[in-house]
């Protein structure tokens, strides 16, 4: 009866190529999968300020007139996660000072969102609120749009 000596197993270039088509799927997913978590955890900022939109929008809808800035009675410090704070101004707009995505492209920086009425500007008082414009650099903004939901670039 003759042996044969056989190894089985793979050589040194097959597992070369694997490692390549690896870090070749990977340096292609990755900066895709950190936008997207950015995006997500930018949702959650934009939840925290459904208190005071939804404030802010009952005021106007009731006829009645703005309180003045800060005076919305909805503003607050460590609302969540990633709102350090909420401030607001004379007209309504809420702005969120953002923190704790451990990201500085956007940490530090702010998130609005502004009441508007009827023909798309700022409310009058006694006016009705009929939509919100979120993340735009006209209210201050200072989030790269990249990082914004789609439901949230101005």
């Amino acid at each position: 009866m003759r042996r044969t000596n056989s190894q089985a197993g793979f050589t040194i270039v097959e597992v070369m190529i694997v490692c390549m088509i690896i870090g070749v799927l990977a340096a292609l997913v990755l900066p895709s999968m950190r936008s997207s978590t950015a995006r997500v955890r930018m949702s959650e900022a934009i939840l925290a300020l459904s208190t005071c939109k939804n404030v802010i929008t009952e005021l106007y809808n009731s006829g009645g007139d703005p309180p003045g800035a800060g005076n919305w009675s909805c503003e607050a410090n460590n609302v969540s996660t990633y709102v350090d704070s909420i401030t607001t101004d004379d007209v309504g707009v809420i702005k969120a000072s953002l923190r704790g995505f451990n990201d500085l492209r956007i940490d530090f920086h702010d998130l609005t969102l502004a009441p508007l009425d009827g023909t798309g500007g700022l409310p009058a008082p006694g006016a009705a609120v009929r939509r919100w414009r979120c993340g735009s650099p006209a209210d201050l903004t200072t989030v790269p749009p990249q990082y914004l939901p789609g439901s949230c670039r101005g």
